[in-house]
């Protein structure tokens, strides 16, 4: 008889921990499915490249940068932001030395991104340094 019941406790316990795995193994694939879907969803990615006026000094351009990197606090239609410059090597940038790099939900929150008066102020600030600007947009695939 003791072993029966050792047998029967065994299963037990092991039945136990296949249900805590069950539960687990469920909340990891929602978890997975919730996040494919947001990776999933496309955007609208906005790609602006500025080429600086060899006059304007490094201050000068440290407002312009310090200006475009605050507009996603003040801009709530900016869902995603991030800014680097060029370090290509291939030497193709034809002068374009600042990539900013905006996400939206919609086009609606973009063409509202445009118009806002804190970008149209941006534009006051970066517009005397600017010798060339590149943007590009596009939804994601």
């Amino acid at each position: 008889m003791k072993p029966i019941i050792t047998l029967f406790a065994a299963l037990l316990f092991a039945s136990c921990g296949e249900q805590a795995k069950k539960e687990t193994t469920e909340k990891e694939e929602e978890k997975t499915v919730k996040e494919t879907e947001a990776i999933d969803s496309p955007k609208l990615r906005h790609v602006v490249l500025f080429k600086f006026k060899e006059t304007s000094s490094e201050e000068e351009i440290q407002q312009v940068e310090e200006a475009f990197n605050a507009l996603p606090s003040k801009i709530s239609e900016i869902k995603g932001y991030e800014w680097g410059m060029n370090n290509s090597p291939e030497n193709l940038n034809k002068g374009l030395t600042h990539c900013y790099f905006l996400t939206f939900d919609s086009e609606a929150d973009r063409d509202t991104y445009l118009t806002h008066s804190d970008h149209v102020a941006f534009g006051d600030i970066a517009g005397p340094h600017i010798a060339d600007v590149t943007v590009v947009d596009y939804w994601t695939k």
